[in-house]
């Protein structure tokens, strides 16, 4: 089981964004997308989840051929894919409207997850299980009867890891996920990702530009660079890349690293 990009190219109007991009992601593994902005992190993430086509090349997610399902026919298909995929956004992005606990819940009330369950669940098997997410995020029951602007934005950022782990998803995907927060809830936050990809036995792909990060939980880590990857590797092989972009993000996190941090082995 993996995500597997083959040869996939995209343009937005003139500009090319990927081009001819291939990689694989096996099951289990923490994949960083690291690289300037504009240089197609976020593009590639939306294309796993059929928000965007490939102009060229093809994409699969397990025995699923993402890039092929931009018709009505196969939307079917395309719900299925998603269904695997939890998103994490860059921005909490959750329902102003609805408590900490309703927003855990909402996806667990979906017409689409009690599809794919075989049953409508019951409001104690809700709770169970919003409770469970709240855990696995590390946050404490008293938040869950508050609304999102009464909580600090790292506690958002969590009940928003919660909600999307609150299906069950085999695949996560983060967009940027420690954008807005100070450098110790950063810390925590990157801690936290690596957590549950252990402990859920789940495959994740972060996009971001901390490089500090994807030296310490990463198994592997792929450069973007207008639209083409320069590399793709284990921490140790990119500390001794000789690529001058690779080296450029290396030295600047050097500078800003504490003296207890390690890469990862």
């Amino acid at each position: 089981m993996s995500i597997r990009f083959d040869h996939v190219s995209k343009k937005f109007g003139p500009k090319q964004i990927l081009d001819d991009v291939s990689f694989e992601v096996k099951r289990g593994e923490i994949l960083f997308i690291l690289g300037k902005s504009g240089m197609g992190k976020s593009v590639t993430l939306k294309h796993i989840i059929g928000v965007f086509a490939p102009d060229a090349g093809n994409i699969f997610v397990d025995d699923y051929e993402v890039s092929a399902m931009n018709t009505r026919e196969r939307i079917d298909e395309l719900t299925l894919v998603r269904q695997r995929c939890g998103m994490v956004f860059q921005h909490p992005a959750l329902l102003d409207s609805l408590t900490n606990y309703e927003n855990i819940a909402f996806g667990l009330r979906s017409q689409q997850y009690q599809k794919k369950i075989g049953k409508k669940l019951s409001e104690d098997e809700i709770h169970e299980l919003v409770l469970e997410k709240l855990s696995l995020v590390h946050l404490d029951q008293e938040i869950l009867s508050l609304f999102p602007h009464e909580v600090s934005y790292g506690v958002q950022k969590r009940v928003s890891m919660a909600r999307t782990l609150a299906p069950g998803p085999e695949y996560l995907l983060f967009d940027e996920p420690t954008t807005g927060l100070d450098p110790l809830s950063t810390s925590s936050i990157n801690e936290l990702i690596f957590e549950l990809s252990r402990k859920l036995k789940v495959t994740s792909i972060i996009v971001s530009h901390d490089m500090a990060c994807a030296l310490s939980i990463a198994d592997q880590i792929l450069f973007l660079d207008q639209g083409k990857i320069l590399l793709i590797a284990p921490p140790k092989d990119v500390v001794n890349s000789t690529i001058p972009l690779v080296q450029d993000f290396f030295k600047e996190t050097m500078a800003l690293l504490p003296p207890n941090w390690s890469i990862k082995t």
